[in-house]
């Protein structure tokens, strides 16, 4: 009679097999943040690298492991960078993924460019957000691969961002 009772007890507190096992899941929360971005690359003679600052965005959707994302960055010419990405866990702070999007730069091709070219472009956006502890702060970083993103050369341009936001 013990061993019953304490079997009923022990499925009543979780105890057991019928316990669900613990999954790490994606950090949670949306965020709005700032950093600093650097081009890695260069296209012809006129269209050179630059780097400068960058704000930015991610909107988690909660039912499902992906984010809608835009980052602005902000150097010798603007680029409005907006990306969907699938992002996977890590450990529970910790997320990673990869987002697919285009490169907006405002003024396309002038020859003034952007960390990631001046040219309209299809990107490619592997990154990491770190959700701080008992906090609200996020540390992020991502590269972002431009392809055709040079108008004089049709080179592929690639930059890297870093920077902290805030979680809503």
């Amino acid at each position: 009679m013990g061993a019953i009772a304490l079997g009923v007890a022990g499925i009543l507190l979780g105890w057991g097999a019928l316990a669900p096992a613990a999954q790490a899941q994606a950090a949670y929360g949306s965020y709005i943040g700032i950093g600093a971005s650097v081009g890695l690359t260069e296209g012809s003679e006129n269209e050179g690298s630059s780097a400068g600052g960058v704000i930015s965005v991610r909107y988690r959707l909660l039912e499902i492991p992906v984010s809608l994302r835009t980052q602005v960055l902000i150097s010798e010419q603007t680029a409005i960078v907006p990306t969907v990405s699938y992002d996977f866990p890590i450990t529970w702070d910790l997320d990673g993924y990869l987002g697919a999007g285009v490169a907006f730069p405002l003024d396309a091709g002038d020859t003034d460019t952007s960390p990631i070219g001046n040219e309209t472009s299809f990107v490619l956006q592997p990154g990491v957000d770190y959700a701080l502890p008992d906090s609200d702060l996020v540390i992020f970083g991502n590269a972002i691969i431009a392809f055709d993103a040079y108008e004089e050369s049709g080179d592929t341009a690639a930059a890297i961002q870093a920077g902290v936001g805030l979680q809503f």
